[in-house]
């Protein structure tokens, strides 16, 4: 497998691009072969501060144009990230193991927000109240919250870009983005692509480095007014308890663990395909991943059997555009490959029964991190493989009999962000739509797009990515009352 090296990637900060102050740089490995890619520019506390610093002020600037004068800047900048979509998709493809295919979402996602959501502000409404005694008027009216921490996961490096810096800029809101030191390279390139338009200096700033170093001093910091986030339970749990230093609006997409539910009376080539899909697209790692596929007894073997099947002839390799036919990559890291395994271990060890896969393919680099997607069949409550979030090609499927049986295993999480049902009995429908602890209740088919909410309950987040609902969490509301 031939890779290509990207050279090295300089912080975002202030609108210009710089070496990090201590000078320190951080690999970027490819995770399909183990080698370095590229490197980029290590931010430590002090370029954090910097960033601090550079938001504030451009705040004040952004928060300042109109609307019309910010979407003239998100225009630009969408036309020249579209400019760039090849060596972003290729970047991708080298810094997490995607598809070239697959990168496409996330550019779609960037250039989706930074058109979308200028038109959803234009959009709003001055909500009117009225007044029951007839002695003033009374309106609400939207103002830009101030300067946003975004910490981003890797697994859709400008997707989750995208999710952020769509209604943040066009609320009227600076940004930092903070993206994993796992996939930073193509967030890297948008600072690059944001200099060389001359974006207004401060409004976007990109940094990458330790949690501790970067990500702590500025969640504790008095200068955001917004954090926000996509990636796990924990780390959305820290990021709360470190940001009480002020009150701060709070926004995260947190973990995931899907119960995906196919009863006898559903279309059985429709569950079957999403359920591959969702299992194995970029190899696993995706919240809304379809974790627990829970099948109804008597379907069950018909569609464990057609489910290894199908899984057996899914393509693994380097995804490159010139390898159009590549379904799945390798999994980010190594202990990531090794959590698939240990997960396997502990259903089997339990019960569960290894259909499919389990191990490193044979001719794949050694210093890759690759893993055969995998079937296990068989699941039950106990196993890790039901209760932990997969983020990985490990499908876990297991059977039931009643409505009540896999109404009470879907619920029987900490987690409460995607769900998915396939079954044309309406009162069913029903009844699951009502009782679902979930955010998103999918029904015989699955959606997502820039204007429909995407957001959990329970251990699963606060708020909204996607839709007019992402505004939220970028504006402060004020009240003006006048008297007749």
């Amino acid at each position: 497998m031939k890779t290509q090296n990207f050279g090295y990637k300089k912080l975002y900060i202030g609108g210009e691009l710089l070496d990090s102050v201590s000078g320190e740089r951080e690999d970027v490995v490819c995770p399909a072969t183990g080698e370095v890619i590229a490197q980029i520019a290590k931010a430590g506390t002090a370029d954090a501060e910097k960033a601090l610093e550079a938001a504030d002020k451009g705040f004040k600037y952004w928060s300042k144009l109109s609307l019309a004068e910010r979407t003239e800047w998100m225009t630009k900048l969408r036309s020249a990230v579209l400019d760039k979509e090849h060596e972003l998709k290729t970047a991708m493809v080298h810094e997490m193991g995607k598809t070239y295919g697959g990168a496409a979402e996330d550019i779609e996602a960037v250039v989706n927000a930074l058109e979308w959501y200028p038109a959803a502000m234009k959009n709003l409404r001055e909500e009117q109240i009225p007044d029951y005694e007839n002695t003033h008027t009374h309106k609400m009216i939207s103002k830009p919250a101030g300067v946003a921490v975004a910490y981003l996961a890797w697994n859709f490096p400008l997707l989750n870009v995208g999710f952020k810096l769509g209604p943040a800029l066009a609320a009227g809101c600076s940004l930092i983005i903070k993206p994993s030191t796992l996939s930073p390279l193509s967030t890297y390139m948008i600072g690059e692509i944001m200099h060389s338009i001359n974006f207004p200096a401060g409004v976007v700033n990109i940094v990458a480095g330790s949690s501790r170093e970067v990500a702590t001093p500025m969640t504790k910091s008095k200068i955001p007014a917004i954090l926000t986030m996509i990636g796990s339970t924990a780390t959305g749990q820290k990021v709360i308890a470190d940001s009480t230093t002020s009150i701060k609006k709070l926004g995260m997409e947190l973990g995931g663990n899907a119960p995906f539910m196919v009863f006898e009376d559903a279309d059985f080539e429709a569950a079957l395909n999403l359920a591959v899909v969702l299992n194995f697209h970029n190899s696993g790692q995706i919240c809304v991943a379809a974790n627990r596929v829970m099948v109804h007894k008597n379907i069950y073997d018909k569609f464990v059997k057609a489910f290894v099947k199908r899984t057996s002839e899914l393509k693994l390799g380097f995804g490159i555009k010139e390898n159009p036919d590549v379904f799945m990559g390798p999994v980010v890291s190594k202990s990531d490959r090794d959590r698939m395994f240990d997960l396997v271990e502990d259903a089997v060890s339990k019960g569960a029964k290894l259909e499919y896969g389990g191990k490193v393919p044979e001719g794949f680099p050694e210093d890759g991190n690759w893993i055969e997607p995998t079937v296990v069949s068989g699941i039950t409550t106990e196993m890790d493989l039901f209760r932990k979030e997969t983020f990985g090609p490990v499908a876990g499927i297991m059977s039931f009999d009643t409505d009540d049986e896999v109404l009470e295993m879907a619920n029987d999480t900490e987690y409460g962000l995607a769900s998915y049902i396939f079954t044309n009995n309406h009162k069913r429908i029903e009844r699951f739509t009502e009782d679902l602890e979930f955010g998103e209740i999918q029904i015989n088919g699955v959606k997502y797009a820039i204007y429909l909410p995407h957001g959990g309950i329970k251990n699963s987040g606060i708020g909204h990515d996607c839709s007019h609902l992402a505004l939220d969490d970028y504006l402060v509301k004020k009240r003006v009352s006048t008297a007749l």
